[in-house]
This record gives C-alpha cells, sequence and structure tokens, in this order.
C-alpha cells in the first residue's frame, strides 16, 4: 500500500504542467506494446467519439477540438481503460498488452489525475485480499479498517488536489473512485460475513454500519459509466432487494432461490429511486441480463419479467438486446441442435462447430490470450477433467487472439491442436452461445445440447 502511494506522488510530480488555455484542443497518442488490435477507439460514456488505427511503430493519435471535459475511455480491444481529459489536455500513454493496466503510465499535461486515477485503480486490485480477510471481523471492527483504507486515499488526494491544482471536477472524480470502491466492500461484507463466519442471520446491522449511505448521490449523470459508482449501485440495489424482500415477503422466498421475484424488487426499487434516464436504463438493463443468464430457461416467468423490463426501461437497443438474449437463450434449451457457428483449426481451415460434436461427447470451453492466469488455471483443470471423464472430448475455443499469437500459445502450454480452435468472431460467438464468461462450458452430444450454461469448475462435479 506505501508503495502505491509513493507511486502516486512520483507519477504526479513527473506529470505537473503548469495550466495554459493556448489551445481549446485535447490532444491523445501514446503507443501500444505487443497489441492486439488494429486500433484504439475512444468512447463518451458508450458513443464512438473516434478511432485511431496503429502505425507502423504501433503508435497512434487523436487530436480532437470542442471536447467536454470528463471521463471518456479508450478501447484496444479486448482491453479498456479511462482516460479523463480537460480542455488544452496533451496526454501521452505508453502500455504493454501483456499487463495492460499495471503497464500504463500518462505523461503530459493532463496526466496528474489519470495516472491518479489508474494507480487508485491498482491499489483497489491490490487490496481485495486484504479486505476479504476483514470480513470474518465483527461490524465495528471490518468499519474501522475500511475507514482507515478510506482515509489514507483520501489524505494522499487532498495534498496532490493542494499542491498540484488538480481541477474540481477532477478532483470529485478521483473522490468517487475512493469512496464508491470503499463503499462495495461494505455493501458486500453482510453476505460474506454470514459466509466466513457461518452465522444464519444477516443484515442485522444498525445505521452506524450503513451510515455512508446518506452521502449516496443515486442520480449522479457524471459518473453513470464510471465503473465504482456503477458496482456500487448494482450492490447496493441488490442489497436492498434482499432487505426489502427478507422483511416483507420471508426468508423461505428467497432461500428457494425465486429469481422472478427477488429481481422484481430490484426493477421496483430502481425505478423508485434513480431519477436519471440513462442510468435508469443501465441499471434496468443490468438486473434483466442478470436474471436471464441466472434463470437462462424458457418459462412463463421469463415472459412476465420481459414484459415488465420492456414496461420501464425506455431504451430501445437495451429492450431489442434482451428480446435477442433471450431468444439465444431458446435455441440453446437441452435437445436443441448445437448453433451453426465457425471455428478455425490450426492451420487456418474453417470447421463448423456441429461437425466437432457429431457422434460424440464434447464439452466446450473459451480462453483468450490476453488472460494468462486464466490460461494457466484453465488448462490444468482441463487435464484433470480429461482424466476423470474419458468419455468426452474436451475442446478449448480461443477468443479475441490474432492467429500467429494462438499458435505460439498452443505451443506454450503444449496443448493438443486436435482439440484446440479459435474463432475470428467474436460478437457470433458470444451471441450464439452467450458467453457471459470465461468459465462457461457448453455439453453437447452428437449435435444436440445438453447443458448450454456450465461451468467448467463446478459442472463435472455434479
Amino acid at each position: 500500500m506505501v508503495r502505491v502511494l509513493l507511486g502516486i506522488s512520483l507519477l504526479v510530480v513527473l506529470g505537473c504542467s503548469e495550466k495554459t488555455n493556448e489551445s481549446a484542443k485535447v490532444y491523445f497518442a501514446g503507443e501500444i506494446v505487443n497489441p492486439t488490435s488494429d486500433y484504439v477507439v475512444l468512447f463518451k460514456d458508450d458513443s464512438v467519439i473516434d478511432s485511431a488505427q496503429l502505425d507502423d511503430n504501433n503508435r497512434f493519435s487523436f487530436s480532437l477540438s470542442g471536447m467536454e471535459e470528463g471521463l471518456y475511455h479508450f478501447d484496444h480491444s479486448p482491453e479498456l481503460q479511462y482516460v479523463y481529459f480537460t480542455e488544452g489536455d496533451s496526454i501521452l500513454i505508453r502500455l504493454n498488452t501483456v499487463e495492460f493496466d499495471e503497464s500504463l503510465v500518462f505523461s503530459g499535461k493532463g496526466s496528474e489525475i489519470n495516472n491518479l486515477l489508474i494507480e487508485l485503480y491498482l491499489t483497489h486490485e491490490e487490496e481485495k485480499p486484504l479486505v476479504y480477510s476483514y470480513y470474518k471481523l465483527e461490524p465495528e471492527v471490518f468499519t474501522s479498517n475500511m475507514d482507515s483504507l478510506r482515509q489514507a486515499k483520501l489524505d494522499l488526494l487532498g495534498s496532490l488536489h493542494e499542491e498540484y491544482e488538480i481541477g474540481d471536477n477532477a478532483y470529485k472524480m478521483a473522490n468517487a473512485s475512493i469512496d464508491y470502491n470503499n463503499y462495495i466492500y461494505r455493501e458486500e461484507y453482510p453476505f460474506y460475513h454470514r459466509k466466513k463466519t457461518q452465522e444464519d442471520k444477516i443484515h442485522e446491522f444498525g445505521e452506524e454500519f450503513y451510515g455512508y449511505r446518506q452521502h449516496l448521490d443515486l442520480n449522479n449523470k457524471d459518473l453513470a459509466y464510471f465503473t465504482p459508482y456503477y458496482r456500487y449501485l448494482k450492490n447496493y440495489f441488490s442489497n436492498l432487494a434482499y432487505m426489502t424482500c427478507s422483511e416483507g415477503c420471508g426468508m423461505e422466498m428467497l432461500k428457494t432461490k425465486n429469481h422472478l421475484h427477488y429481481n422484481k424488487h430490484k426493477l421496483y426499487l430502481i425505478d423508485s429511486l434513480i431519477h436519471e434516464e440513462e442510468l435508469r436504463n443501465n441499471l434496468f438493463r443490468n438486473v434483466a441480463m442478470d436474471y436471464l443468464l441466472k434463470e437462462h430457461k424458457w418459462n412463463e416467468d421469463c415472459d412476465k419479467f420481459i414484459a415488465k423490463f420492456s414496461k420501464l426501461s425506455t431504451n430501445e437497443k437495451h429492450v431489442e438486446e434482451i428480446n435477442d438474449l433471450y431468444k439465444g437463450i431458446q435455441r440453446l434449451q437441452p435437445s436443441s441442435n448445437v448453433p451453426e457457428l465457425t471455428l478455425i483449426n490450426n492451420t487456418g481451415e474453417k470447421v463448423s462447430l456441429r461437425d466437432i460434436t457429431k457422434e460424440k461427447k464434447t464439452a466446450f470451453y473459451f480462453w483468450s490470450g490476453t488472460q494468462k492466469g486464466h490460461l494457466r488455471n484453465i488448462s490444468k483443470h482441463v487435464a484433470k477433467l480429461k482424466d476423470k471423464h474419458r468419455e468426452y472430448n474436451f475442446v478449448g475455443i480461443n477468443l479475441r487472439t490474432s492467429h500467429d499469437q494462438w499458435l505460439n500459445l498452443l505451443n506454450e502450454y503444449n496443448l493438443d491442436t486436435q482439440y484446440q480452435y479459435r474463432s475470428d468472431d467474436f460478437e457470433a460467438i458470444q451471441k450464439g452461445l452467450i458467453l457471459d464468461n470465461l468459465n462457461k462450458c457448453v455439453i453437447t452430444n452428437d449435435s444436440l445440447v445438453i447443458d448450454a450454461f456450465a461451468n467448467v469448475y463446478y459442472s463435472f462435479k455434479k
């Protein structure tokens, strides 16, 4: 923690520059080592602002006019990260996709707030094991520890704001990063505390424990697409729905895992408390996604839920997206035909997904060259599954990795090319197989679906 906080100070010193009003333009450029895409795409919220192609030296540049101050994000598929722009900024970045976030460094005018935000993000990631160890503590001790972690960051932010004249809006953004990342853990605590202590009761905490909620702004338009804020709201409404349901409907309803009942509570609470339209719609979409991916069935409850969601959401794209997801789930029900999707083998030939599954039991799992830790873990796990379940062919599908890099990884991890394929159309795989996480597993038998929503780590234990 000390190393990271010192790192923030050093980065701010290195990035410090005098304010100037010479130009209203924003210049944003950089170099990407080991690129995973030919482009860098710049977004404001969910709208594309511009895109830039990498040159022969893997460099890109944007020269932007009329830019509103605030939070943007740049996408170098499959990764993305935030960048905060103020009028007249001239920001340079350098990163290595092998360690995308860890290697990202900003320099030039406007680098101060950006280096601070990335370091706060990395600090949050480093703190996770420590905070998880706090979940077994009693509420008063847990709260005290969380207050200390938060205050250390706030003290640093205050010093930097005073010394380097970080703009008020940028200061508020950094403050929000500190607060909402901290508050996420507090919302999670009742659930994890019960799990770690094996206690039956939950949510019997006084107003003092939830005192931080008094400082919430549930309708902050400027933070609607800021991950700490958005993640906090998702946790908050999950917690609030649980509390509302346990008090008003009884714990038996929750114990039966009635997803429809619980998620209707969430929709009602969001509708009651969130008035900022874009934020409302994003939260409605999240609830609908979460419900369908957990239920992943075709039944009357799902029809009712989608009807309720469609009535509340004013975002036509979201409504269409949720309806498409539901249709995709319907197509993947047990005994359905495996979707007509095309993969590529190690010699570059195209192979039908259905052909791979003909006259055999097959379990498909997924991996990406950008997530080496996941690749190591899943490769070891699948090797064990092959020994225990010899009646199955375990077939890996690689995503978002260039063909040459994929071949190198097959060699590096000693993966059998007979059972490894890749897709150069991520969207087709994502929609066709409803790919929502890399631990997903699709189990088939002779071109028919057995379980399209299995988990490679848990399903074979059943």
